[in-house]
């Protein structure tokens, strides 16, 4: 079956009419922004890293390789969330939405990695 378009954006960018169902994928909620103005369909906290992997990572550049495999291992004993995800881009595009200031290295982009690889597999 077909899939939707995957984006990866900020929170804090204004929304935009390609972004499809708006999904925060963060486990704590975006400082200085209400609910209003992030404009999300679903807050997806499931799947966030882990408390311990966030305080770990602490958005350390040096420890993004390890990171990426450590949240990765965390996504694959969840599939039920890679599953959601997956069935509402059967319904049309989804952007997964992050507060962190990296826009290269922050989970959502793991998280779209994971999600495209997944659907290569299949």
């Amino acid at each position: 079956m077909r899939r939707g378009a995957l984006k990866v954006k900020r929170i804090y960018e204004r929304p935009g009419p390609g972004d499809g169902l708006r999904v925060l994928v963060d486990r704590l909620w975006p400082r200085g922004l209400s609910k209003d103005e992030a404009a999300t369909d679903l807050w997806l906290k499931e799947a966030a890293p882990s408390p311990m992997l966030r305080r770990w990572y602490g958005h350390d550049p040096r420890r993004w390789k390890r990171f990426k495999d450590k949240y990765r291992a965390e996504l694959a004993g969840q599939p039920e969330v890679l599953e959601l995800i997956n069935d509402l881009r059967r319904r049309g595009p989804v952007t997964l939405l992050f507060a962190a200031h990296d826009e290269a290295q922050n989970n959502a982009v793991v998280l779209r990695e994971v999600l495209d690889n997944e659907g290569e597999k299949r």
